[in-house]
């Protein structure tokens, strides 16, 4: 365990899978966390009363409710960007509105919080991006614009670790391979696909996912920044 007690943190997407996984292991890690949801109210609300977080109502597609809801929080000492869509399909075929919110959700959300964090954030602040072992790796069809969105954050955090660096800010991100939420459940029809690609034949466990989280958030990873952290079983090895 880390000790992040009094560490306000705001999670962006943390009421269900991983989001809520990283939200119970700085709560019980001591820190002072706040998390967004969009539509799952009745998680959100059972998260709340589970951890003693706070559960606010926002949606990761609109920029300036993602600004508006980091700014309103006041100087924050860790940023976890986790909200994301994925779409897969035939790239021809593709609702092009649809591609153009999965954009606006995982790059323009993660830019624009972590820019608005830090114009208050105090010196030596964290900044932790979940992307996905797909920015480095796509390795069937149908995965062209998830993969564009993931391999954004790789040069965005890049690029911030160098903006942010003097005043001791890290910007990273984790890439978690197969992981297994409600979304893509390490029984579902993907599993058995996904996990031939895989060294370690199973599935990542959300808690995993949030343990790797809380260390990139602690004071030993304080020299750590501008890099990808997979966390993937050998998914992309």
């Amino acid at each position: 365990m880390t000790d992040f007690t009094s560490k306000k943190t705001l999670v962006i997407g943390g009421s269900r899978g991983i989001g809520a996984a990283i939200v119970r292991r700085f709560a019980k890690d001591g820190a002072d966390v706040r998390f967004t949801y969009a539509g799952s109210h009745d998680a959100a609300q059972a998260l709340a009363a589970e951890t003693g977080a706070t559960a606010i109502k926002s949606d990761a597609a609109d920029r300036q409710a993602v600004t508006d809801v980091v700014a309103a929080q006041g100087p924050l000492d860790i940023l976890v960007v986790n909200a994301g869509v994925g779409i897969l399909g035939d790239a021809l075929t593709l609702d092009p509105d649809a591609i153009d919110r999965m954009f606006d959700i995982n790059i323009r959300a993660p830019y624009h919080a972590a820019v608005e964090a830090a114009r208050q954030m105090p010196e030596g602040g964290r900044i932790i991006v979940i992307g996905s072992v797909n920015g480095d790796r796509m390795p069937f069809a149908g995965g062209a614009a998830y993969a564009v969105t993931k391999s954004a954050l790789q040069g965005m955090a890049r690029g911030l670790a160098r903006d942010f660096g003097a005043r001791g800010i890290t910007v990273n991100i984790v890439q978690p391979g197969p992981t297994d939420t409600d979304m893509n459940p390490a029984d579902g029809p993907m599993a058995e696909a996904m996990t031939g690609f895989m060294a370690i034949k199973r599935y990542a466990t959300s808690e995993e996912i949030a343990g790797l989280t809380a260390y990139l958030a602690g004071p030993e990873a304080s020299i750590i920044t501008g890099a990808m952290h997979t966390i993937d079983g050998g998914f992309g090895a």
